[in-house]
């Protein structure tokens, strides 16, 4: 019976595995809008029931593989901080992270901007969706106190430093979607934050 239970809740999660990586390919070739359940379903070879077992919508898919997204971002995150000598060398070392976003991004940036609109006018959705922006604000105030606490940054608001850091890396992102050969849009991401350290680093001596 354990052994039967086992192989069933393996099958599941394959299953939902297959479906997620259908709607990727799906909505990055055909777009949010232009992808339907019967489209992911063939791809995924699953019947309709199978897949609203797993997922209630197609909302509901996309925010699942969103979530995937940022979480694997933030992982990643988690271990620069913990590799970093000092809480500015952890901002210098995530702000070189900002190519390899950017890299693993490609293509589908435009696609979660046009699923934001689309969330906008579903509020649990909305709430879903911008869960991660509010798990990067808590990060960066977090790892702004540990920077005065530690001495090496001044004194100043955790959560208003948090913010401008995030608005940053969103109107990088941003920039990126709308303008991808305008800026070596990597570098600018490194020497904004060493713009920002310039302003918020304690002085040696």
């Amino acid at each position: 019976m354990a052994e039967t239970r086992q192989g069933e809740k393996q099958g599941a999660f394959e299953t939902r595995n297959r479906i997620l990586k259908a709607a990727e390919e799906c909505f990055a070739r055909d777009g949010y809008d232009g992808t339907g359940v019967a489209e992911i379903c063939k791809a995924a070879a699953v019947s309709k029931g199978a897949l609203y077992h797993h997922f209630p919508s197609k909302q509901a898919i996309f925010v699942e593989m969103f979530e995937i997204w940022m979480d694997g971002f933030a992982v990643q995150m988690e271990r620069t901080r913990e590799r970093a000598a000092s809480i500015p060398d952890a901002l210098l070392r995530m702000a070189k992270m900002t190519g390899l976003v950017f890299q693993r991004a490609a293509g589908q940036l435009p696609l979660f901007i046009e699923f934001l609109t689309k969330a906008s006018r579903d509020p649990d959705t909305w709430q879903a969706t911008i869960a991660p922006y509010k798990f990067f604000r808590d990060f960066f105030a977090d790892l702004i106190r540990r920077g005065i606490e530690e001495g090496s940054l001044r004194n100043s608001d955790p959560e208003l430093t948090a913010r401008i850091i995030v608005s940053f890396g969103a109107g990088l992102v941003m920039q990126g979607v709308f303008d991808p050969e305008g800026g070596r849009w990597a570098e600018v991401g490194v020497q904004g934050i060493q713009t920002l350290l310039q302003g918020i680093m304690k002085e040696a001596g």
